[in-house]
């Protein structure tokens, strides 16, 4: 995996960096109402997000657009995850109008994080990063943005759908 940084300052990832063609790993996470939720609970083409915090203005931005663009993508499932709490969750898409696009929170036991090499160590946050999965759940696109506060790269991952 490459190294990514944080306002220029190396940053160590912890967990299994995931690359094309591997099956996407399982985790638990929490859904807004605090039910857990795993790579079960999903299917069909997907695209799962990780962002530090939607509380950013670059994660705003990212989910935002993610959340139109999916709008778009009839039977694409599109979650984001972060360590945000839950409730921090469920505020931030009521006031952000985000309806297509599920959050959900590695807050619990970094499940998520450590399945999918996103976690900051020095940080205590989970990495930007982009992973498309197939209906087969395999993986076919994957970006661990190298700066942290960059966007990732959206129109490489739509047409990886």
């Amino acid at each position: 995996m490459s190294t990514i940084t944080f306002q220029g300052n190396p940053m160590t990832l912890a967990g299994t960096a995931l690359s094309v063609g591997v099956k996407f790993p399982d985790f638990t996470v929490a859904t807004n109402e605090l039910a857990p939720f795993t790579l079960a609970d999903t299917s069909g083409k997907r695209v799962f997000l990780t962002v530090p915090s939607l509380d950013t203005p670059v994660c705003d931005l990212e989910v935002r657009t993610f959340n139109e663009k999916a709008a778009a993508l009839p039977g694409v499932g599109i979650y984001v995850v972060s360590k945000d709490l839950p409730f921090a969750q469920a505020r931030w898409c009521g006031a952000a109008g985000i309806s297509a696009v599920q959050t959900l929170s590695d807050y619990r036991d970094g499940s998520f994080g450590q399945a999918t090499g996103t976690y900051i160590q020095e940080l205590g946050l989970l990495t930007r990063a982009v992973f498309v999965v197939d209906g087969q759940g395999t993986v076919t696109y994957v970006q661990y943005v190298p700066e942290v506060t960059d966007q990732p790269d959206f129109d490489a991952a739509l047409a990886a759908l």
